[in-house]
């Protein structure tokens, strides 16, 4: 398994500096988007993180100078699906488990790919505007989370 995060600290410091918006763009890579929600579910039980996230990626995107438009910036839909797959993981994992070690599980896994969703939706309907605006079922089959 390739090993993208050596520590905890490394999960709290992606974690921390996405909420304050100081995360440098560069290190806001797929494994970093993975790290940061569950850094959220676990050390933020006062969020509802699904809730949360929209408002917290969105402020994100713009504190690093991109856009939220119909074009890019935060996905609805891919946001809100990899959350409820990134709480199963959680949830399958003992409490103790350390964070790095499932972020490392991960990038292991198929969800290491970034079109890991394709395998649910089509690309027409996953990167659709609506889509990115607000919630779309899968069109291919099922989530299985």
């Amino acid at each position: 398994m390739n090993t993208v995060y050596a520590s905890e600290d490394e999960i709290s410091r992606i974690g921390e500096g996405f909420c304050a918006g100081t995360l440098p763009r560069a290190d806001w890579t797929h494994a970093a988007h993975f790290a940061a929600a569950l850094w959220l579910m676990r050390h933020r039980p006062d969020l509802d993180v699904m809730a949360a996230m929209p408002a917290l990626l969105r402020a994100y995107n713009e504190a690093v100078g991109r856009v939220n438009d119909d074009k890019g910036g935060y996905h609805e839909t891919i946001t809100l699906a990899s959350l409820r797959a990134l709480k199963g993981v959680l949830d399958a994992n003992p409490p103790e488990m350390p964070l790095h070690a499932i972020v490392n599980a991960l990038m292991a896994s198929s969800m290491a790919n970034p079109n890991w969703l394709l395998e649910y939706w089509s690309v027409a309907r996953l990167m659709s505007v609506e889509a990115r605006r607000e919630w779309r079922d899968p069109d291919l089959k099922p989530l299985p989370f």
